[in-house]
């Protein structure tokens, strides 16, 4: 009987000294915010994914951070691509007092979003958002992990010039922060090629279903490349109501439509080399290696492939809690700082931010789809 009472008392010991170690774990709270309802809820939920994977593998690792173990939990909110509703998300992850927010993914929701997560100090890394417009409001707290518009629409610019050697250029946007951002880019880079004309300029939504009207107006000047400024879930009627009308011309587009959803949301009419996309981000061969475990992570873990903005969410969690570690601390106001002076070696490559919180030495890579699937043509910075 003493023996058993011993061995009780010493499990009730082990047991109480675990859950002591448990309890001096701090938890700190990173925030996601992205569609996950509505029709790019797919963009959404792989960006989702990303960070969760993130957030898993570092409580898998064991983190300290200013000598105390910490514990990650990712808090993650739906903004459903609405401007209104990701400013509640915005408020929603401030008042719970996130120590960090990965997010949004629109540059719509993204920009008026990053004042709310200023005015609390709480730090924002968008993995998606590209609009200039989201680090040109001058707050400490907003940093992007992925190239511009500026940059997108120079290097579509130039290959629809020199390598698609188009000379008449219709150009759709679709109004948002987003898709309207990336087709004035688009089409001020165009300009700048001698000899190519902007023969129609037209736009649509992006809840859109019939662009009927548009694509009559654009048929008839005849143009070799069509740019469309806007996401997937419209590029594809679009896409399938071209081939439909008889238009041939190429479509070109950004991030928003450079994923392998692209095919089925078009229903088969993307036919061999006449869809030319961007992605705002790019690993070259030496560092594919870290990219490629990225990938397959994500398909043992999800059961299915990364879309694209996956490998920029999970390095954007993992540089918020790099900067945390460089700083001693999980407070925003004191890991700024660090933040700011980031030099992380991530997945999708090197991380660090200049003046603005714009990627420093931002690649764009560069797609054609064929087989049904894309193919990476390069890699431009």
């Amino acid at each position: 009987m003493h023996d058993q009472a011993f061995r009780a008392a010493a499990a009730a010991l082990i047991v109480l000294a675990g859950l002591g170690t448990v309890q001096a774990q701090q938890v700190v709270r990173i925030g996601h915010a992205g569609p996950t309802t509505g029709p790019i809820a797919h963009l959404g939920k792989d960006s989702e994914n990303g960070a969760r994977l993130a957030i898993d593998a570092l409580n898998a690792k064991g983190v300290v951070i200013g000598g105390q173990p910490v514990r990650f939990a990712l808090q993650a909110e739906d903004d459903g691509a609405d401007p209104r509703q990701g400013a509640s998300v915005a408020q929603k992850l401030v008042d719970a007092k996130v120590n960090g927010v990965v997010g949004h993914f629109n540059s719509g929701v993204s920009i008026p979003a990053a004042r709310i997560y200023a005015n609390a100090g709480i730090a924002q890394v968008s993995p998606a958002a590209t609009s200039p417009k989201y680090t040109q409001q001058g707050l400490p707290t907003t940093f992007r992990v992925v190239a511009n518009d500026v940059q997108i629409g120079r290097a579509l610019a130039r290959h629809a010039a020199q390598q698609l050697h188009a000379r008449r250029i219709a150009v759709i946007d679709d109004r948002t922060a987003y898709g309207q951002g990336l087709a004035d880019e688009f089409t001020k880079a165009i300009r700048t090629h001698p000899g190519i004309s902007v023969v129609s300029q037209q736009y649509t939504t992006d809840r859109a279903t019939d662009f009927s009207a548009i694509l009559t107006a654009i048929k008839a000047t005849a143009p070799q490349v069509i740019f469309y400024g806007g996401m997937d879930a419209v590029a594809g009627p679009l896409l399938r109501q071209m081939r439909q009308l008889g238009i041939d011309a190429t479509l070109v587009g950004g991030g928003g439509i450079c994923n392998d959803a692209l095919p089925g949301l078009a229903g088969g009419s993307i036919a061999d080399d006449r869809v030319v996309c961007a992605l705002p981000g790019g690993v070259e061969p030496d560092r594919a290696a870290d990219l490629d475990a990225f990938k397959r992570a994500y398909r043992k873990q999800f059961g299915t492939d990364v879309l694209w903005v996956a490998a920029y969410a999970h390095d954007a969690v993992m540089v918020l809690v790099d900067a945390m570690q460089r700083a001693g601390t999980t407070a925003p106001d004191k890991y700024l700082p660090a933040l700011a002076r980031s030099r992380y070696q991530g997945s999708t490559g090197l991380l660090a931010f200049d003046e603005h919180g714009d990627l420093r030495d931002a690649a764009v890579t560069l797609y054609v789809f064929r087989g049904g699937a894309r193919n990476q043509i390069g890699i431009i910075r």
